[in-house]
């Protein structure tokens, strides 16, 4: 194993890190609080 393949797995692994964060963040199942996050700003005390 060379250095070459080393960076290989690394770019793969950070690449499926990357689409895992994408499908997290487009999950209807986290819509909810993503909606409540963006809405603090604005909400008065």
């Amino acid at each position: 194993m060379d250095i070459n393949d080393l960076r290989s797995i690394v770019t793969v692994v950070s690449l499926i890190t990357f689409l895992g964060i994408v499908v997290w963040a487009w999950s209807r199942r986290n819509q909810a609080g993503f909606e409540e996050a963006a809405h603090l700003p604005f909400q008065d005390e």
